[in-house]
């Protein structure tokens, strides 16, 4: 079995790689992605999108992350990647300056998507056009806080987000990967994929 990782970042496919026995090939289609306000909703429409339009054989895997700020009751969350094209880093650490809690986390949900019946642990168990496709959701999530931007390296928040007193974007590749939370998602996608199998 071969799982599509859909996906236009390279790094991502090197990363699940590492966790998954199976291959994995990345493949680089545009799905739709819906605005919701649960990362579940997002990464579970597109990956039943992705099976379909990619052939409805192979199985696929999306995935969708977020930036959730405590003080703002999760916010940006699934919006991340607009709030960091509209507003941008700088000013998300500017606008919880004067907050005292600064306590946030990043989040992943990686959906997977394989012929058969929906099993109701994904989104869209309601929705008629779901007949066929199951999709299975898999989070993880580390924890840390908001901080001025520090560090070259990374992308996105990673400047502004601390954990354990480095900001990601101060982190090493292999430092990053030890806390990832998509790391984490794929370590519970590994072992719902292995005891399949047993």
């Amino acid at each position: 079995m071969t799982i599509r990782f859909v996906t236009g970042n390279e790094g991502k496919v090197r990363e699940a790689r590492e966790y998954l026995d199976e291959p994995v090939e990345q493949v680089d289609y545009d799905y739709t992605e819906i605005q919701a306000d649960d990362l579940r909703d997002v990464a579970a429409h597109g990956a039943r999108e992705a099976f379909r339009a990619l052939g409805g054989e192979d199985p696929v895997l999306v995935g969708d992350a977020g930036l959730f700020i405590e003080a703002f009751d999760g916010f940006p969350g699934p919006y991340s990647a607009f709030v960091e094209d509209t507003v941008g880093v700088e000013r998300v650490w500017r606008m919880t300056e004067p907050e005292d809690d600064r306590r946030a986390s990043f989040r992943t949900v990686l959906a997977y998507a394989e012929a058969g019946e929906e099993t109701g642990t994904a989104t869209g168990a309601d929705d008629p056009g779901s007949d066929g496709v199951r999709v299975e959701t898999f989070a993880g999530r580390v924890d840390g806080q908001i901080v001025a931007p520090r560090g070259e390296g990374g992308f996105g928040f990673d400047p502004i987000f601390e954990h354990d007193g480095m900001t990601l974007a101060e982190m090493g590749t292999a430092e990053k990967n030890a806390i990832s939370h998509r790391g984490r998602a794929l370590e519970r996608f590994a072992t719902w994929l292995s005891e399949r199998r047993d």
